[in-house]
């Protein structure tokens, strides 16, 4: 049996989690109370926890391979599949904008050149920008790195 210092109330140590560093091997306050103190935390620093989770989604090898094999499921395949509908659904403008594009292209309506218009590199896959969707065979081709930089500098783009 111990006692938590948190709410004061003698539990056994199952109600403990393992801490090697202390002198009976567990925890000093239970595992209801260390709960409540994470959700709290996080709640109190929403922000931050975010942009940490973010971060590790990103980096962490371990959730990437995760991720990666969840995807080859058919609960994973299905989950896609059901976010890419509803994607297209909020974004039908953006959806029909880049169908357009994609058809063009395959019927030689509109040049796909193979580098990009910004950095001049020549990478694997060019993604085709429009500055509005208004104009959805008005494109510039750049590659996924001046893609993603043009959106943090400017935002999305105008009737998108």
């Amino acid at each position: 049996m111990k006692t938590c210092f948190k709410c004061g109330v003698e539990k056994p140590l199952t109600d403990f989690y393992k801490h090697k560093e202390m002198a009976d091997g567990h925890l000093g306050k239970c595992k209801e109370c260390a709960c409540r103190d994470v959700r709290t935390n996080r709640k109190d620093k929403v922000e931050y926890y975010r942009e940490h989770d973010k971060q590790r989604l990103q980096t962490d090898p371990r959730r990437l391979a995760a991720i990666k094999a969840y995807q080859q499921t058919e609960a994973g395949k299905a989950s896609l599949n059901k976010s890419k509908r509803k994607w297209e659904g909020a974004n039908w403008v953006k959806k029909g904008a880049s169908t357009m594009v994609v058809n063009a292209v395959r019927d030689g309506r509109l040049y796909k050149p193979d580098d990009c218009s910004e950095c001049g590199g020549t990478p694997n896959r060019l993604h085709g920008h429009h500055d509005d969707y208004a104009s959805p065979l008005d494109v510039r081709w750049l590659c996924s790195r001046c893609h993603y930089a043009w959106h943090e500098e400017h935002g999305v783009a105008k009737n998108g």
